[in-house]
């Protein structure tokens, strides 16, 4: 992991907490639900906020109130805010969304060649209904996971990837010959999109147990049922009492295991940036 030096990280978080007031206020405003999830729900059981190294915030909301949050702050923050998701530019080659603070960049190392401007964000993952018959979830999972998986290879055919030697040159030659046969198939990231927002939106036209961000790395790994998400829990984080699922200690075992235990240092993970800049909001990230 490449470490940032502790003032530019602190700048970077304190940007992050402008943009998690106003999403709070939003949600709050509006009545919606959302949660914090993964790292920030790990930061405010461990550390009450930001765990030290990390750089970014995750939060989940259901599709319908995601939906909602979009439209709120594109219509009423669009000075202030952007979204960047692939409906907004298909060049953007992940599945989740980010909310993002104008007038400033942060591109991971992972993103430096994507055609599309990127600032300082929140990460959030749209929670879709997922089947109640276990045969037609996995298909669902599976269906969602693939195609996003396919365009973010269409997008970036030479990732950076976490390990080295003849692993990463025979992962390395795979991503390059995988990309090159979906184009010859012609495979475009808009049809990919497409099946993969098909999957995802499946069963959202009706309520049911469990709801689910189908795109992560492994694709069951981020779905919950309503029993499990609600009521749902106050924790603090930096000095604000963030909504988190009933059962975040589950959702955390399952992530991470020992999750009070500090990971050894070469296991720490952040988005360190190709391209950083404070903008116009380098005073008040001071």
């Amino acid at each position: 992991m490449r470490e940032y030096d502790d003032a530019t990280l602190k700048r970077l978080q304190k940007c992050e907490l402008i943009l998690l007031k106003d999403f709070v206020e939003i949600c709050e405003t509006e009545g919606l639900m959302y949660f914090g999830l993964a790292g920030t729900a790990l930061g405010a059981v461990r550390h009450k906020g930001f765990i030290p190294w990390d750089d970014d915030i995750d939060l989940g909301l259901p599709r319908k109130d995601f939906d909602r949050l979009v439209e709120v702050v594109r219509s009423e923050y669009a000075n202030k805010y952007e979204i960047m998701n692939a409906a907004s530019d298909i060049n953007y080659p992940l599945p989740t969304t980010r909310m993002m603070l104008k007038g400033t960049q942060f591109c991971e190392e992972t993103l430096a060649d994507i055609s599309c401007d990127l600032g300082i964000f929140l990460d959030l993952y749209a929670f879709d209904s997922v089947a109640d018959d276990d045969k037609a979830y996995r298909k669902q999972a599976w269906d969602a996971w693939w195609w996003s998986h396919v365009r973010i290879l269409l997008s970036i055919p030479k990732p950076v990837l976490p390990f080295r030697g003849l692993s990463r040159t025979v992962a390395l030659k795979l991503c390059q010959l995988g990309s090159a046969v979906f184009r010859m198939a012609g495979i475009t990231s808009e049809k990919a999109f497409e099946k993969e927002e098909a999957a995802r939106n499946r069963f959202n036209d009706r309520t049911t147990k469990r709801i689910a961000y189908l795109c992560d790395t492994d694709r069951f790994s981020q779905t919950i049922s309503w029993d499990e998400l609600l009521p749902l829990r106050k924790l603090e984080f930096e000095g604000l009492l963030l909504n988190f699922p009933a059962n975040y200690e589950e959702h955390l075992a399952g992530l991470y295991g020992d999750y009070m235990t500090l990971p050894p240092e070469d296991q720490r993970k952040n988005h360190f940036p190709a391209r950083l800049d404070f903008g116009s909001w380098a005073a008040k990230s001071e």
